[in-house]
């Protein structure tokens, strides 16, 4: 009888270990699940996202810097046209401290859109995306009060953190050259309010 009792009680532990082994393999597809689930909400070339507040913050990080923000959308042909002059112009003058970065203001249905932009750009500069979420007129406004969101728009900020230049609209590449000439030599933002406007490019 004790013989039969150790052969039962191993029967059952040997059916216990089985049991836990089977249930642990099959947690794994769920934690491969969730692994995935983290990286597809990751994808490589997601930008930030911001809105009025964390863009003065992002403005704030390169105080006493001359500062050029080229605002965009994939939607916009002028932007198009124009963002590759501006990844050249960011790398001429890098050395010489000009600071350059995007704000992307495509919705959020074209994000494979505005990853396929990037990727085909190579801007070499961050570049960051309205919050869509956000009331779009108030950053217009904040940004620059003299934007009412027509595109493409550029913003040059002196060492001051102060708005020195603006366009909007698209522009040539000398008129792109003599403001970041401007920002480059001047200790303040002296010409604060001078601005400089196209008309809108769509």
């Amino acid at each position: 009888m004790r013989a039969i009792s150790h052969l039962f009680l191993s029967i059952a532990v040997c059916g216990f270990f089985s049991f836990a082994v089977l249930g642990h393999t099959a947690s794994k597809p769920e934690q491969k699940s969730d692994a995935k689930s983290a990286a597809a909400a990751s994808v490589a070339g997601d930008l930030p996202l911001v809105d009025l507040v964390s863009y003065k913050q992002v403005l704030a990080k390169y105080r006493g810097k001359p500062v050029m923000v080229t605002f965009w959308a994939t939607w916009c042909d002028p932007c198009r046209a124009e963002y590759p002059m501006i990844v050249n112009l960011a790398k001429q003058y890098a050395p010489k401290g000009l600071v350059v970065f995007g704000v992307d203001l495509d919705a959020d249905s074209d994000l494979n859109l505005v990853h396929q932009f990037i990727a085909e750009n190579h801007p070499g500069f961050p570049n960051y995306r309205q919050d869509q979420k956000i009331n779009a007129d108030d950053f217009y406004r904040g940004v620059n009060p003299g934007w009412s969101g027509s595109m493409p728009h550029t913003v040059f900020y002196g060492r001051d953190g102060h708005i020195a230049r603006y366009f909007v609209g698209e522009r040539p590449p000398d008129a792109f050259e003599k403001a970041i000439q401007l920002i480059l030599v001047a200790p303040t933002a002296t010409s604060r309010n001078v601005s400089i406007q196209s008309h809108a490019g769509h």
